[in-house]
């Protein structure tokens, strides 16, 4: 829906004039080639057998002990097929396959299953015909010269096979990237069932695939609307039950539109949600139809997002209740984040936790040539701009402050005495935030993947949260941080898995639960296995589960026991209400029978013992 197929072709005739043109040529392309280097490697560990294609996996038994209170599914999801004939993927666009773990009085049978998706079905043996992230498909060298010619010219197919992560709309599983599908799926079987337009419902080409959970059941979600001259990021909202067995997004709403500021179409992986409002972080990562439109022209697989550090990054809250975008706008200094973690209000301000790079040009070492290198190949590794715990403070009451503080044309808003993180109000009026940045992650190259207790703790301060270290181009090591201390599990030549926070039921601790990883190498001599470790201190309490699985990217659980909330939940959800009732949001059915103190898990499943999502954060003791 960008632009008519008639200026597609101008657009593609003038990029074959820059091509020939060396000095026009330099405009196609970024000139900035930043480099951020932390823990320089060499010789790093071998890992292509990570990154093999696999057959899917029948139903296989394995004993894990009762380390696990809850039973339920633990999935994940990451590509699983990367070749088609001589045609291959990079590490993004390997097609889905997903793994089951049904967690059940001890033992863990485990199964896999290739998504059943139109893309799956739609690339023959011997070539890939559908356009996945980060690549482009080009023109089938079998059609005769004219039809050749006219296929360079022709939009690319959007993917339909979802690899990113689970979500839940309605109590349904679904798997979701960011394209306008997202795939709906029985847990128990792993079969597709149904294919869902998100564009059906709302005005949207897309959405994430890092929805948030409130705990009266609405589920928020952020999904983009390009124009030829405009782009929208759009706040979604999606009701908590169904009219009819038939519902999918059936009710879905966009409640707030906030307009890009540069005319490069945005990207975004997630954003941030606390009691009462929504962050969107619009960053200088964008989508270059220019290069989407040139690229088959030239015969070179593109990338469709590029890294503008001319921009600056800015913050935007909408008020979930009144459903109206905040005027202010607070400003950083340029840099990329995929996981915005957690969110809370304290003492008039929303703070946010996030995962920080100050380069966004790590999209272009993550191709599979780069991953299956060996010996000096993988050097690679020392310049990809590491993933960091920052935090941001966003004054909500500028003014009021202004006038209490009797401040002059600058301020320095310092309001957490708990974190020194700060917000300064500069001449012009505008509000620049200054984040807490953790070096002591330096020596595990970073932390990607984290997650928190979401069920009990997102959108509240919090003190913990678990994620991977990357010493090498994928995890391989599993870090709980607990302000400035580390609890670090590392194995040589095994690479954990996303954690998930699975909760201990009955406790109300931050920690009280359970981490599970599923760990895999690429010794032969060695097996994958699925590690259990205690959230607390991180002591081994589980493993083997021999699968064969390739590297993937997030995973849930999903409690299949009774729910009960605890009188802290029935608090908080009261308050929810409330607040809903009075800003005049639709109290539903659902939410009101969620007061019940002993609610059985159904339209409330996601609030079991740790359907956490991908989330990271820097925590600060109060």
């Amino acid at each position: 829906h960008f632009v008519s197929n008639l200026s597609t072709i101008v657009v593609g005739l003038l990029s074959v004039i820059v091509h020939w043109i060396p000095f026009l040529k330099k405009y196609v392309g970024n000139s900035h080639q930043t480099k951020a280097i932390f823990g320089k490697q060499e010789s790093l560990p071998y890992i292509e057998p990570l990154l093999t294609t696999v057959w899917e996996t029948p139903i296989i038994s394995a004993e894990i002990g009762h380390f696990l209170e809850s039973n339920g599914y633990l999935l994940h999801i990451g590509p699983g097929k990367f070749e088609f004939g001589k045609d291959k993927y990079n590490h993004f666009n390997g097609l889905a396959l997903l793994h089951q773990f049904r967690v059940e009085k001890g033992t863990v049978p485990y199964r896999s299953k290739f998504l059943q998706s139109d893309t799956f079905k739609a690339n023959s043996v011997h070539r890939i015909v559908i356009s996945e992230f980060g690549m482009l498909t080009l023109p089938d060298p079998c059609r005769n010269i004219f039809e050749y010619f006219i296929s360079k010219y022709e939009l690319p197919a959007l993917t339909h096979s979802t690899t990113v992560n689970y979500v839940q709309y309605k109590s349904d599983d679904y798997i979701s990237t960011e394209t306008k599908f997202i795939n709906k799926v029985d847990i128990e079987t792993l079969e597709k069932t149904e294919k869902v337009y998100w564009s059906k419902f709302i005005a949207v080409n897309g959405a994430t695939a890092h929805p948030h959970y409130d705990l009266d059941g609405i589920v928020y979600n952020m999904g983009n609307s390009y124009g030829l001259h405009s782009s929208c990021y759009n706040i979604i909202w999606v009701p908590p039950e169904k009219v009819d067995l038939g519902d999918t997004l059936h009710g879905a709403q966009v409640i707030c539109s906030v307009a890009s500021a540069e005319s490069l179409k945005p990207y975004y992986h997630s954003f941030g949600m606390t009691e009462n409002y929504i962050v969107f972080i619009e960053q200088p990562l964008k989508m270059n139809l220019w290069k989407i439109f040139t690229s088959k022209i030239q015969g070179k697989v593109f990338r469709r997002i590029s890294w503008e550090p001319q921009y600056n990054t800015r913050f935007h809250v909408v008020n979930k209740h009144t459903e109206q975008l905040l005027p202010r706008v607070y400003y950083s200094k340029r840099f990329v984040t995929f996981h915005q973690i957690n969110a809370f209000e304290d003492r008039g301000c929303v703070v946010i936790d996030l995962c920080y790079q100050n380069n966004g040009r790590n999209l272009e070492v993550y191709q599979l040539q780069n991953l299956r290198e060996a010996g000096k190949g993988l050097d690679v590794y020392n310049s990809v701009a590491k993933s960091f715990p920052q935090r941001f403070m966003l004054p909500l009451h500028v003014s009021f402050l202004l006038l209490f503080l009797n401040a002059s044309e600058e301020e320095n808003f310092s309001l957490l005495s708990y974190s020194p993180t700060s917000a300064v109000r500069q001449a012009d009026g505008k509000i620049w935030c200054e984040n807490l940045y953790s070096e002591n992650l330096k020596e595990e190259g970073g932390i990607v993947f984290p997650q928190i207790n979401y069920g009990q703790f997102s959108g509240k301060i919090d003190c913990f949260f678990y994620g991977c270290g990357f010493q090498h181009l994928v995890a391989d090591s599993l870090i709980k941080v607990d302000v400035g201390d580390l609890e670090v599990w590392r194995e040589d030549g095994f690479y954990p898995s996303e954690p998930v926070f699975v909760l201990v039921l009955g406790t109300n601790e931050e920690d009280g639960g359970v981490i599970i990883s599923v760990v895999i190498t690429p010794k032969q001599n060695k097996s994958n296995f699925l590690l259990v470790l205690d959230a607390k201190n991180f002591e081994e309490l589980g493993e083997e589960v021999p699968v064969q699985m390739p590297y993937g990217f997030h995973g849930t659980f999903i409690n299949a026991d009774p729910v009960h909330l605890t009188p802290a939940d029935c608090v908080r959800l009261s308050e929810i209400l409330r607040v809903r009732s009075q800003s005049g949001t639709a109290v539903t059915a659902s939410s009101r029978m969620a007061l019940q103190p002993h609610r059985v898990a159904g339209d409330f499943r996601w609030h079991g013992a740790g359907i956490s999502r991908a989330r990271c954060a820097l925590r600060s003791r109060r």
